[in-house]
């Protein structure tokens, strides 16, 4: 038997699995971009994982958070002379870019822990 905690629980990782996913149609270009410039391709990887999660007809929430947490230590792990360099090569604010995709994922991480 389902009580109400559980039923809110679920409500809310649905509700925060929404989040990311609008997130990634509104934004998911841009961050592409980025992680495809950036120098660990273990970003565009977790990028990846999640479109994959979004594969199924209800998204796994672990799968989610996992991929947002890889994402966001590949931006913070940047070092800004290397943000400076691909900036200026691919004429890609770079820099801007990493520092607004990694307060939207910080913003999202900190739903999904609220739910998990």
């Amino acid at each position: 038997m389902l009580n109400s905690t559980t039923l809110e629980t679920d409500e809310a990782r649905f509700n925060t699995t929404y989040l990311v996913e609008q997130y990634l149609r509104r934004h998911g270009a841009s961050l592409c971009d980025l992680l495809d410039a950036l120098e660990d391709p273990s970003g565009f990887a977790a990028l990846c994982d999640l479109h994959t999660a979004y594969g199924q007809p209800i998204p796994d929430v672990e799968a989610v958070e996992s991929a947002l947490r890889n994402i966001h230590r590949v931006l913070a792990e940047q070092l800004p002379s290397s943000l400076d360099r691909i900036g200026h090569e691919r004429r890609l604010s770079a820099a801007d870019m990493t520092r607004w995709h990694g307060a939207r994922v910080s913003e999202l991480l900190a739903r999904c822990r609220c739910v998990a």
